[in-house]
This record gives C-alpha cells, sequence and structure tokens, in this order.
C-alpha cells in the first residue's frame, strides 16, 4: 500500500506517540554577520501539517532549508526522524525520506515527465523499470496529470510542472513533505490548482512543513502555525488561535497586511 493511501485526519495525531520527525533544539544560522535563524526550538511529529509564515526576509526558507541540510546551520541540534545528518552518506539518506518541493519546479528539462518522475527511484532506490514507472503512474494519477507522461515540461503551464515536481517527491515514497514557498512562481490561475493538491496529500496522513503566504490554505490543512519575524519563532499555535485570537501585534499587523492584499 502506498504511503499516501493512509488517512489520518488533520486533527488525529499523537505527539506523544512517536520520534518527532523534526527536533530542534537552539538552532541558530549566520550568513556572515547576519543572524538569520535565532534559537529556534521545534518538533514536528508524524501526521502533523505545520505551516510557516511571516513577512520576507524572517528566515523560513532558511529554516526549511536547513531542516533538507541543504543549508548548514552554526549551533544546535537538528534532528530528522531521530537522527542528526552530517556526513554526507547520512545527508543522502535523510534526503531519500524526505521529500522537498521548491519555488521552482526544477524539472529536466529534456526529459519526459514519465522520465523526471522515474529517475530518482532507479538510481537511488535501485526500482527496476516496471516498479519505477508503476509508482510514477500511481502518482501521476493522484496529481491528476495521467495523460501527461510523454510531455516535456516546456509542454505544460506552471501549475502543471509544480504538480509534477510533487508527484516527483512523492515517487521516492517519503514519510514527510517540506514546501518552500510552492505556489509563489505561479500566475494567479494556477495558483489554486497546486493548493488543491497539497490539500489532497494532507488528507493522506502525510507529515507536512509548508513555508506560504497563502494563509487560506493555512487556515484549512494546518494543525499548527508557526509565525517567523526577524529569525525568531514569535507564535505557534492552532491556526484558530493564530487567525482569529491571537494577542501578538506582530502577527495582527502581519494578517491585516495580507488581508488587505
Amino acid at each position: 500500500m502506498s504511503r499516501l493511501e493512509t488517512k489520518m485526519p488533520k486533527d488525529q495525531y499523537d505527539p506523544q506517540a512517536d520520534t518527532p520527525q523534526v527536533e530542534i533544539i537552539g538552532l541558530n544560522k549566520w550568513y556572515g554577520d547576519l543572524h538569520v535563524l535565532k534559537d529556534i526550538n521545534l518538533q514536528i511529529h508524524a501526521g502533523e501539517k505545520v505551516v510557516i509564515c511571516g513577512p520576507s526576509g524572517s528566515g523560513k526558507s532558511t529554516l526549511i532549508r536547513c531542516i533538507n541540510a541543504l543549508e548548514k546551520h552554526q549551533s544546535g541540534i537538528l534532528k530528522v526522524q531521530g537522527q542528526e545528518a552530517k556526513t554526507a552518506k547520512e545527508i543522502r539518506l535523510m534526503r531519500q525520506n524526505v521529500g522537498m518541493v521548491f519555488q521552482q519546479f526544477n524539472l529536466f528539462p529534456h526529459l519526459t515527465v514519465m522520465e523526471n518522475l522515474t529517475l530518482a527511484p532507479r538510481l537511488v532506490h535501485k526500482c527496476t523499470n516496471s516498479v519505477a514507472a508503476e509508482r510514477a503512474n500511481y502518482y501521476l494519477d493522484k496529481v491528476k496529470l495521467s495523460e501527461y507522461g510523454e510531455k516535456h515540461p516546456a509542454q505544460m503551464s506552471g501549475g502543471q510542472q509544480q504538480r509534477v515536481a510533487i508527484a516527483r517527491a512523492l515517487c521516492m515514497e517519503p514519510s514527510m513533505m517540506l514546501f518552500d514557498e510552492p505556489t509563489s512562481a505561479l500566475d494567479p490561475e494556477t495558483i489554486s490548482e497546486v493548493l488543491e493538491t497539497m490539500i489532497a496529500l494532507a488528507g493522506s496522513g502525510m507529515t507536512m512543513l509548508c513555508v506560504t503566504h497563502e494563509m487560506a490554505f493555512a487556515r484549512r490543512v494546518a494543525n499548527r502555525v508557526l509565525f517567523m519575524d526577524e529569525g525568531c519563532i514569535i507564535e505557534d499555535c492552532a491556526p484558530e488561535q493564530f487567525f482569529d485570537a491571537s494577542g501578538n501585534e506582530r502577527v495582527k499587523r502581519f494578517l491585516s497586511q495580507v488581508r488587505e492584499h
């Protein structure tokens, strides 16, 4: 059975039941003299859907990139599924179980959709061609692009390419998905199709950590909303509290600006 078939509504997870998918203690990150992440403490458990929001430059994308070891932190503890990934081998093994979708689609333009989706399962998981193709067809169907397998990325819209990127990540059968502003490079007409794909994925029980400015998506999907400002997590709460009852003036100002736009 695919992981995507395991159902877990967003309010049904037990934060005491397992080792955290992500555990961060006292994390700090600098770019030269710029202190971009300041004493971050965070736990994310299996089945949680966590949205990270905040103003530009607050450290959101840097945090999610540190989790996937695309950026190195200078101090603190960062564990993914109970392990600190420090060596190249440890990082490679961690990434096999953590999918990531970026602002840009990063599809190989010279490969067809099917070739994009089957490449990593064949090379990394050593899947046979038939098993890799079966996975690819399954996840293409899940993102509603079954008929696009033989197309090249240039023949598709931005929203379709981003859905292919999501399917490609899922073909590695990860236990957790990271999204770094996956709709920011899309035009307004295609944002909704990507968000609907992510909403369906959330309904499958997948652990998700998503950096986004899509507040309607956060309200609908998230178990928790993290608000970051100047490198700190200054709010970590349920979406109902975040949107309707936050006492933090910085959060209120951010939400008023988002609603105005």
